[in-house]
């Protein structure tokens, strides 16, 4: 409880102080793991939520599970989530979801077995109402894919990992593919090489989007994630920067409601302008914004935060 007491007291300053090319604060989508429900808990996210524009999604550690036992954790703990007043809502009022993998074990993907069971996970995740997959990357963990940096539906097949590949989201060519029952959609972020930061002066770090204490968001990391994030082929000039961190580990929290994300806030702020414009979307949002641009949407983001999926009521 006292990181749900230091983000309702430190993340709406941060939301107030700064503001994006559209005139909006930041955003975080916190994805809340459903195995672990407290109503207290959910409560207190459901009024930070409210208060800046932030979002919950769905987050799951499981192991050992078939189809019809995930399903059942799945529908449970959204259903939990939804009577929250969180989640968005299919057009037919079910409720919809974003998606985090607990140890990055999608579709059970983990070499050993572990963390997972359930090799035609992307189908039951669509069953249940998930509208995209944000695990990735996970690098250097062994799930990590061998696709990177990418925006694509991964078809299930009924093996483990069907996400290791995909159809990459493109104007004219995937729109069938948004209501597959069998395909997901999957929104990577960054994973590279940092030549700027080496460890002991001479290896490349790993980028992977990760925000840490040790690894605090800079506008040198900004540099290399618009260079190695994906964009949707064929649509407007949208760059899509997913970064991740956990929020619940106060050396994490510190740095992302401190002064390393302030300064980077205001460094942010300071460039742009021109052809630089930044928008803070939560995870839905961006979902919402690749749909608009695969749909050959020329309109600015911040006419299309809700083109498929509305904001939780």
């Amino acid at each position: 409880m006292k990181a749900m007491a230091d983000w309702r007291l430190r993340w709406p300053r941060v939301v107030q102080a700064f503001r994006d090319s559209s005139g909006r604060g930041p955003r975080h989508t916190f994805f809340y793991p459903i195995e672990q429900y407290d109503a207290d808990v959910i409560g207190l996210l459901a009024e930070i939520c409210r208060a800046t524009g932030s979002e919950v999604e769905v987050h799951l550690h499981h192991e050992g599970d078939t189809a019809a036992s995930l399903e059942k954790r799945l529908r449970e703990g959204v259903e939990a989530l939804a009577g929250h007043g969180l989640l968005s809502r299919s057009h037919t009022g079910e409720p919809i979801y974003g998606f985090i993998h607990g140890n990055w074990a999608l579709d059970h993907s983990h070499p050993e077995g572990k963390h997972c069971g359930v090799a035609d996970e992307l189908a039951v995740l669509r069953r249940t109402g998930c509208y995209a997959d944000f695990t990735l990357p996970s690098a250097p963990d062994p799930t990590q894919t061998r696709k990177i940096n990418g925006i694509y539906y991964a078809k299930e097949d009924g093996l483990a990992k069907s996400h290791e590949r995909g159809v990459d989201v493109a104007v004219g060519s995937t729109s069938a593919l948004v209501d597959s029952a069998d395909h997901l959609l999957l929104v990577q972020g960054p994973l590279g090489l940092n030549w700027r930061w080496r460890k002991r002066g001479v290896f490349p770090r790993i980028e992977n989007g990760d925000l840490t204490r040790a690894n605090p968001p800079t506008m040198n990391r900004f540099q290399l994630w618009t260079h190695l994030c994906p964009r949707v082929d064929g649509g407007p000039p949208w760059v899509f920067v997913k970064l991740h961190t956990h929020g619940g580990i106060s050396r994490n929290y510190d740095m992302l409601l401190g002064e390393a994300a302030l300064i980077f806030h205001r460094d942010l702020a300071a460039a742009a302008g021109g052809n630089i414009r930044y928008h803070y979307v939560t995870a839905r949002e961006m979902v919402n914004l690749i749909h608009a641009a695969e749909s050959g949407v020329t309109d600015g983001p911040a006419e299309q935060l809700n083109f498929r999926y509305p904001a939780p009521v």
